[in-house]
């Protein structure tokens, strides 16, 4: 496997370059910076010449003089966001040099928190964002690499690495990046000591609706700080969380949400870290949906007041268009609950993931059975 894999977005990023702006967004060391640089070779381009990062000193001051490189093609602003006159200072450089330059700006969780505090730039831009690898970025839809993704996580730098080891100090040096640079940078928090007790224990309620009661008297804090802290963590990529799927012919929870961890390496628990994985898979596709076809799509899951749940429910314009259960093992038939929304939905398809390798078969329910292999291929 070579170091560099083409990524998701990056046909739509340079279709959308000859229009408008682009910027990306994501969680930090997703590959931001890598797909930028690889662009700008793309275009013939040299990236130590097209490629200002703000953290770098002599960068920083050709951005604050206005000062960028002459000539056509890609222009590309790392973290530039960090600067408290970014939006002035891209927006001039678009509508004066917009017609020769194809600027993208690339940050982590801080471009799309601070891009949210003004509409300057609207109508300029595309926003993308870039998720952790997934399987079909791989090159290597194979059982094999599904379990590789498990135990390696999504992110470029472990998953290069092929080494547990390497992947264990990876991600414990993420987590702590991300809560002592990262929060500090973004928000007013005092109790870091008890946000980061929090982010070591939310991998452990995976797969079960949130509640932010049990966090609270766990870490004897007021509910609003606790629900403060999970959206800070939200914003930042660490987690992301779904929310449940109700209809009037369902008697669906409507409260509680689930959440799931970018880095899924966090989670014990192998079904557990397999739920997270394919949940980590369909918010990328729903999000790569959203951002280069403007659908309204949405991811959620199924839990009724009957305890019959169902692990993911994909949305669009409100509606259910596709049900998801996911599975370690290969079984006969699909799962109760599964069947019970297919009836009450015979139009929506439903399928049930496995993650062992097994057959693709349709059911008499015209309920799909597959593995997560053959699932994962079909999406981004």
């Amino acid at each position: 496997m070579t170091d560099y894999i083409y990524r998701y977005i990056e046909k739509s990023v340079t279709q959308d370059l000859k229009r408008k702006m682009v910027f990306i967004g994501g969680p930090r060391q997703s590959g931001k910076t890598t797909l930028a640089k690889q662009l700008c070779r793309a275009e013939g381009l040299d990236p130590g010449k097209r490629y200002l990062n703000w953290d770098a000193l002599k960068d920083r001051e050709s951005i604050m003089r206005e000062q960028f490189p002459s000539g056509q093609g890609l222009l590309i602003l790392d973290e530039v966001h960090k600067y408290s006159r970014w939006r002035q200072t891209v927006k001039g450089l678009y509508d004066k040099r917009g017609n020769e330059l194809n600027i993208l700006v690339t940050g982590s969780a801080r471009l799309d928190y601070y891009r949210r505090g003004g509409d300057s730039l609207q109508g300029r831009y595309h926003f993308y964002r870039l998720f952790p690898l997934s399987l079909k970025e791989t090159g290597d839809c194979s059982v094999k690499t599904v379990n590789d993704l498990l135990i390696y996580g999504g992110f470029p730098e472990p998953f290069l690495s092929q080494s547990e080891k390497e992947a264990r100090r990876w991600s414990r040096e993420y987590r702590t990046r991300i809560i002592h640079e990262d929060l500090i940078d973004l928000e007013n928090v005092r109790d870091l000591g008890l946000v980061e007790r929090m982010a070591l224990r939310l991998p452990e309620l995976v797969g079960s609706p949130l509640s932010i009661n049990s966090l609270r008297e766990d870490l004897n804090v007021s509910h609003q700080a606790v629900s403060r802290w999970v959206q800070i963590l939200e914003n930042l990529y660490m987690i992301f969380r779904i929310y449940p799927f109700g209809a009037p012919k369902i008697r669906a929870v409507k409260k509680e949400a689930k959440h799931y961890h970018l880095d899924w390496t966090v989670i014990d628990d192998p079904g557990a870290r397999f739920e997270n994985l394919m949940a980590c898979h369909l918010l990328k596709w729903v999000c790569f949906l959203q951002d280069t076809e403007g659908r309204d799509v949405d991811l959620r899951f199924f839990r009724d007041i009957d305890r019959r749940e169902v692990d993911f429910v994909v949305m669009e314009k409100g509606k259910p268009t596709q049900f998801i259960e996911c599975k370690r093992s290969v079984d006969k038939q699909p799962s109760r609950a599964l069947k019970y929304l297919k009836v009450r939905f015979p139009n929506v398809s439903a399928v049930q993931v496995s993650l062992a390798d097994g057959p693709d078969v349709i059911t008499k329910e015209n309920i799909r059975m597959c593995s997560a292999h053959i699932f994962l291929s079909e999406l981004v």
